[in-house]
């Protein structure tokens, strides 16, 4: 009998940003490449590509992929939009760690980026992230994981857990970004924990945006020493203006792409043992 192969989620985010992403990230999922997919809800484009997710409904998990950094706040953000665009991250950043954010405001925008995910797609999304990891932030978490409850969807929403073990990290490419992220990830699986909402154990895939000829080798050292139920993000897209008018790096998306949908690919996932799942699944789980 062959050995059970190892779940893994690889979950290509930012759908909805752009008619090339999402376009991508579609044709990824036709080749069952990827197992999950994040959706940029406040951005125009979400709203023409989002009824192409709905024939992935059960086979690929479809999230939120929310976002505090990029585009324009679905309403009114008086404080962290004043001019009706959201911020940079590095002005996000500061303000979360000042604790300067406006919680309810923060919480107000969640609620309308999910309210915008159940009409797009009829039901609530199966699990939540952040664009640039946004969701972890102190005064951004809180307001998700209250949102979230006040939904009742208690375990039945999982979230991501950008951190991991320093051991991995540091097994890995791209290992001060990944750093960082775990830094400020500090407590979120334990508070998520708390609150009813099951998180990955393992995360990887943090890029460093150089797609040259080392970039396959460069991706697959994202699968080196992964966690006991791990999640790997990827950014794979084709380039379009739409992309370009948000995205100043873009080369590496269609590198992405091109590996993911390569056999290359396919090949390592079969010679690592690797099946792609669309929820963390622990290994002690498997029948």
């Amino acid at each position: 009998m062959l050995p059970e192969r190892r779940p893994i989620v690889l979950c290509a985010d930012d759908y909805g940003m752009s008619p090339g992403v999402s376009r991508g990230i579609l044709d990824l999922a036709r080749a069952g490449r990827i197992s999950a997919t994040g959706s940029m809800t406040n951005l125009p484009a979400f709203r023409g590509e989002a009824a192409r997710l709905r024939e992935w409904d059960g086979r690929v998990g479809l999230g939120l992929h929310l976002t505090l950094t990029t585009g324009a706040p679905l309403g009114p953000m008086p404080r962290l939009a004043p001019a009706g665009r959201l911020p940079p991250l590095g002005r996000l950043l500061r303000l979360s760690l000042a604790g300067d954010l406006d919680g309810e405001e923060v919480r107000a925008e969640i609620e309308r980026q999910l309210d915008a995910f159940a009409q797009a797609l009829g039901r609530a999304p199966d699990f939540v992230d952040g664009h640039q990891h946004v969701h972890v932030l102190p005064g951004v978490r809180g307001a998700l994981l209250a949102a979230l409850a006040a939904r009742n969807l208690a375990g039945r929403v999982w979230l991501r857990d950008p951190g991991d073990r320093l051991r991995a990290i540091l097994a890995r490419p791209a290992g001060p970004k990944a750093l960082l992220v775990r830094s400020l990830a500090a407590g979120f699986r334990s508070a998520a924990a708390r609150a009813g909402f099951p998180t990955n154990r393992g995360f990887s895939g943090f890029s460093d945006f150089r797609p040259g000829e080392g970039f396959a080798a460069g991706f697959e050292r994202a699968f080196a020493a992964l966690g006991p139920a791990p999640l790997v993000m990827c950014h794979p897209g084709h380039v379009d203006e739409g992309l370009r008018a948000l995205d100043p790096v873009v080369e590496s998306r269609p590198a992405e792409l091109a590996y993911l949908a390569s056999e290359r690919f396919a090949a390592f996932l079969e010679q690592e043992g690797l099946r792609l799942v669309p929820r963390p699944q622990e290994e002690s789980r498997i029948p």
